[in-house]
């Protein structure tokens, strides 16, 4: 007999199931659409500079300090996660605001990058090398403005001591977004290079 209810407590157990934070899963859904507009821009990019009437211009080299900056910037956001899971809060808001400036300083740099390449006579309007690097960098730097707001968000939770060892939501949702705009911001800068 007790057999049979052992059995029968096995069968009522619910099996477990993977689960999610439904904000992580929502930025993947985000990173994955990103992905597919990217690489469906780029593929355009290939297919429209086949087609000939192509303008060569230098690609300014701004665009390669503004790459060293964002790369620190991933470093600094590395930094703010690994304080937060030690509960270190001073470095965690340090390493946050770091963050955020040098997030500030690679969207100058990029704007700085336009004014070069409107002084080599490279505009929006025209030919189709120009529109796509103004469109790559500027839809980039829309993404990266919306990384800079997630910053903000995780820097006023990390003041009201809502980002800790035991609530790391937060931290790693905008350390996850951030190490992402870094990696495509690489991605579209070493393909410019070689495709350009």
């Amino acid at each position: 007999m007790s057999e049979i209810v052992k059995d029968i407590a096995v069968l009522e157990e619910p099996e477990e199931t993977l689960s999610m934070n439904p904000r992580k899963f929502i930025l993947w859904l985000f990173i994955v659409s990103i992905i597919m507009l990217f690489a469906a821009m780029t593929s355009a990019y290939l297919v429209r500079r086949a087609e000939g009437n192509w303008l060569e211009y230098t690609i300014p080299p701004i665009f390669s300090y503004s790459s060293v900056v964002l790369v620190l910037s991933s470093l600094t956001m590395h930094w703010a996660y690994v304080s937060a899971k030690k509960d270190n809060f001073n470095s965690l808001r340090t390493a946050i605001t770091i963050t955020f400036a040098l997030g500030m300083a690679f969207l100058y740099m990029q704007f700085q990058g336009w004014v070069e390449l409107v002084e080599q006579k490279v505009f929006f309007v025209g030919n189709p090398a120009g529109s796509f690097m103004y469109i790559f960098t500027g839809l980039h730097g829309f993404h990266l403005i919306s990384g800079l707001i997630v910053l903000v968000f995780a820097l006023v939770a990390a003041f009201r001591l809502r980002i800790h060892a035991k609530s790391l939501n937060q931290i790693e949702i905008a350390a996850t977004y951030w190490h992402f705009l870094d990696i495509l911001w690489l991605y579209l800068f070493f393909f410019l290079v070689y495709f350009h």
